[in-house]
């Protein structure tokens, strides 16, 4: 067998097999022990955004100087952040001291997509938004496309016609009522 042949398949091999694999990174959010309500709420924003997208986040609370002697602080941020998101995330490795620095170390929660979808935002499509209006009595109504669209070349009758909304029909409205959930 020739060596360089032998080589390239090697190569076909390693390549195939880091293919499949799913590069996963670690990330690093830094907290104080006097860090703020606001900032801490922030960061936990972060956290959370990092875990959907499937990262690992290192969460540390970092003590300078006379600070380390106030370490029930640290772990009390930890403990607390660490409940907030257990849903979203689990903890791989409990919190613990290393220099000057209190680690934990936090990784995605896996649910099926049925509990995603139920607790998934919904969200109003703006192109709807703009086009439909609910009326007071529960039905969706529409105005007419082109309405203003070469005035000049359209009879009197047809731009009044133009003016009016129309009322959706009852095979539309489920769909209608998808991209507006909040109307």
């Amino acid at each position: 067998m020739d060596y360089g042949k032998y080589l390239y398949q090697q190569n076909k091999k390693e390549h195939e097999a880091r293919k499949h694999q799913k590069n996963i990174t670690v990330k690093e959010v830094k907290f104080r022990p006097n860090t703020d309500e606001h900032d801490y709420v922030f960061k936990k924003n972060h956290i959370i955004r990092f875990l959907t997208q499937g990262d690992k986040v290192k969460a540390a609370v970092f003590f300078r100087g006379r600070e380390i002697v106030h370490q029930s602080i640290g772990r009390a941020i930890i403990d607390r952040l660490i409940e907030e998101l257990a849903e979203v995330g689990a903890v791989e490795a409990r919190p613990k001291m290393e220099g000057p620095n209190l680690i934990a170390i936090l990784l995605r929660r896996r649910y099926s997509d049925k509990r995603n979808k139920m607790n998934q935002k919904l969200k109003t499509h703006k192109g709807a938004a703009k086009r439909f209006k609910v009326t007071g009595t529960g039905k969706i109504i529409r105005h007419h496309s082109f309405a203003r669209h070469i005035l000049t070349s359209k009879s009197a009758k047809r731009k009044r016609k133009l003016g009016k909304s129309i009322v959706i029909t009852d095979a539309d409205t489920p769909a209608v009522r998808k991209m507006l959930p909040y109307a």
